[in-house]
């Protein structure tokens, strides 16, 4: 079966949309999560167009991105002085990725009245630039930019700037629809056109969608033999957006029959989709093939009907093969299948390292494979139930997988009482014009048969809280000193009252030495939808090392 190389330009190109930004934390855990649905490619930035995109190429040498490689982005050599002495190469040599992709023009009219050059001298620095840096990287991608543009404008200019990058040493051409206008005809004529003049050279594709065609052109540029395809999560990108890969990947292992990513991995799209919309504190589009909310949601009666009978009446596709979920009243049976298909998305299968994961998550598929258990338990449809019931208040677990495990363990009565609020009060003092308010935080909590009473002062009212309650836990678990919150985001949730009296939703990222967990609170108050999720991530850390120490001692 042909592979198609999948490569990520999330970081790059999609950071280029507008009200879409990446903090360097945010880039580095999106790279990990491409990283584990086998991504191929995973562009990190252009290297020393700011500090934020010259320290991920530097940080991400810490992680263990598995068979994934990180790619560096970049220009061609300023047409005034030769590839050694260009910043831009310096900075890409720097980042010491070992894919490179470079950048060209393919259109008489950038070269003229943007780079300012002769048609001639165009293809000597594209040639140059490639030879340049071939024998430093591993890898070395040509995006030829505008391409079928200038196709359009002039055909054998296009066609012998690719001729001068194959000369330079590219190990794969990619064909970029820059302007994103063209329709799919035309991309399949241009690229016949291509593979007539090299029919031996490696091609890719990068669409764009500003006339909604950047997914119909990237698979019409695969089903022709290309064996790479550039896209975003969710379609993320300047203007209109990028082609997206949340379409495009399902369409090439479901539509097409060719392999890019494994039939599990593809199972991961819906998580992988919302777990971008969450890091960019973007709210999910919920029309979205495949992955969206309602793309496999059924309100018309007699389309609920059909569907029930046979879900090929009305759905293209089975949606759990890409992580969704069908949405409509469902029955004790397909309710249970749909949590047990949950469970999976979020990683509670057997072969997680979480040995409690592995006991709960094996319970699930239990009662989900044996029909007469179905009957005599509602373990599944309960936490269905309180799933949809605590969504229904606001409450997401796409990103906040800690808080869903929390819930399904002790559903599955293997939750943990660690500790328990009394009381607590954060009081936020301003003293004068000039002062920084100063936020002190009190609490009782109750461990075991003990009362525990504890104040701590914080940048800002939910750290003095966060503060005040590692203060209090600290002496009776001192493994959370490892523990580290890594983000804070919160989201004002519609209201009908006013934006002042709606609801608000705090997602907390948190960490240790092993693992990293999203936990969530919801409530009226942002002291108090913190404080939910604080306590969750508090939780979390403490019911998987107690279940790590149970683990070792069974061991011994």
């Amino acid at each position: 079966m042909r592979l198609v190389s999948i490569y990520d330009t999330t970081l790059r190109d999609g950071t280029q949309a507008e009200y879409f930004s990446l903090s360097l934390a945010d880039k580095i855990r999106i790279a990990e999560k491409l990283s584990q649905i086998g991504i191929h490619y995973i562009e990190g930035g252009w290297p020393g167009a700011n500090p934020r995109d010259r320290d991920f190429f530097t940080e991400i040498r810490n992680y263990n991105l598995g068979h994934s490689r990180i790619a560096a982005f970049g220009s061609t050599h300023h047409k005034d002085r030769p590839p050694e002495s260009d910043p831009v190469f310096l900075e890409l040599l720097i980042s010491k990725a070992p894919v490179v992709t470079i950048f060209g023009k393919s259109w008489d009219l950038h070269v003229k009245e943007v780079l300012r050059t002769t048609p001639e001298r165009n293809l000597e620095i594209i040639t140059h630039s490639l030879r340049y840096l071939k024998p430093h990287v591993q890898e070395l991608f040509y995006d030829a930019e505008h391409f079928f543009d200038g196709f359009l404008s002039d055909p054998e200019y296009a066609l012998r700037t690719l001729e001068a990058a194959l000369a330079g040493g590219a190990d794969c051409l990619v064909l970029c629809e820059t302007n994103g206008g063209a329709l799919t005809s035309k991309v399949v004529e241009i690229i016949k056109a291509v593979q007539a003049r090299f029919p031996l050279a490696p091609l890719g594709i990068h669409a764009h969608n500003d006339a909604e065609m950047g997914v119909a052109n990237s698979l019409a540029a695969i089903e022709l033999g290309a064996s790479q395809v550039q896209g975003t999560i969710n379609g993320f990108g300047e203007r209109c957006g990028n082609a997206n890969l949340c379409s495009i990947i399902p369409g090439i292992k479901l539509k097409l029959g060719l392999d890019c990513i494994s039939d599990d991995n593809l199972r991961r799209m819906t998580e992988i989709a919302r777990f971008v919309y969450e890091i960019a504190n973007i709210n999910p589009n919920r029309y979205q093939p495949y992955v969206g909310r309602s793309a496999f949601a059924h309100k018309g009666g007699v389309h609920a009907a059909a569907v029930k009978l046979n879900p090929l009446a009305y759905e293209h596709i089975r949606p759990e093969l890409v992580g969704n979920f069908r949405n409509i009243p469902v029955s004790d049976l397909s309710g249970k299948s749909n949590i047990f298909l949950l469970a999976q998305a979020l990683g509670l299968h057997p072969g997680d390292h979480d040995a409690a994961v592995q006991a709960a998550a094996q319970k699930i598929k239990e009662l989900t494979q044996t029909p007469h258990q179905l009957k005599e338990t509602d373990v599944l449809q309960t936490i269905l139930s309180k799933v949809k019931e605590l969504e229904s208040q606001g409450y997401t677990f796409e990103e906040a997988d800690g808080s869903l495990k929390l819930l399904m363990f002790a559903t599955l009565g293997k939750g943990t009482d660690f500790f328990r609020l009394l009381s607590y009060r954060v009081v936020d003092q301003k003293v004068g014009d000039i002062e920084a308010p100063v936020p002190e935080a009190t609490l009782r909590v109750r461990v075991g048969l003990n009362e525990v009473h504890t104040a701590a002062l914080g940048n800002g009212p939910v750290d003095a809280l966060y503060n005040a309650l590692l203060k209090a836990l600290i002496r009776f678990y001192p493994r959370l000193v490892e523990m580290r919150l890594d983000d804070y985001k919160v989201r004002v949730l519609p209201g009908t009252t006013g934006s002042t009296a709606a609801k608000v939703r705090v997602l907390i990222e948190s960490r240790d030495a092993h693992d990293r967990w999203g936990t969530v609170g919801v409530s009226h108050d942002i002291i108090d939808a913190s404080w939910q999720a604080l306590v969750d991530s508090i939780n979390f850390k403490l019911y998987k090392d107690d279940q790590a120490a149970r683990e070792a001692a069974v061991k011994k």
